[in-house]
């Protein structure tokens, strides 16, 4: 099997699209939190120090969209209790992102950003 190399550097490029929508800066780290298993708004706030819960928000809102996440409304009542998952496109992204952490752990001086 031959290995296709896409035009990265197009704008119609799918593979450059992709990329760009994954390289938002949670995205990927929302990711490997919901690898986990589906959880609540505020436990994804407190795996993910930094992020606030308005971006966290958007970006959920944002990857839904996209058809990585689900939103499951568990109770309607006031308070509404809501939590997020992969779907099943979401859980595709579980080998590359595999690939990637064995890359950096093979080649720390690459990540240490020296």
């Amino acid at each position: 099997m031959a290995l296709v190399i896409p035009d990265v550097l197009e704008e119609s490029c799918a593979t450059r699209q992709a990329l760009e929508r994954l390289a938002a800066k949670w995205r990927i780290l929302l990711i490997y939190a919901l690898l986990a298993g589906p959880q609540r708004h505020a436990e994804l706030r407190r795996r993910l120090p930094g992020v606030t819960q308005k971006v966290l928000t958007e970006t959920l809102w944002s990857m839904e969209r996209d058809g990585l996440v689900e939103r499951r409304v568990l109770k309607d009542t006031a308070p509404q209790h809501v939590e997020y998952a992969l779907t099943p496109l979401g859980k595709t992204l579980q080998e590359p992102l595999s690939a990637i952490c064995a890359w950096a752990l093979e080649h720390p001086s690459a990540t240490s950003g020296r």
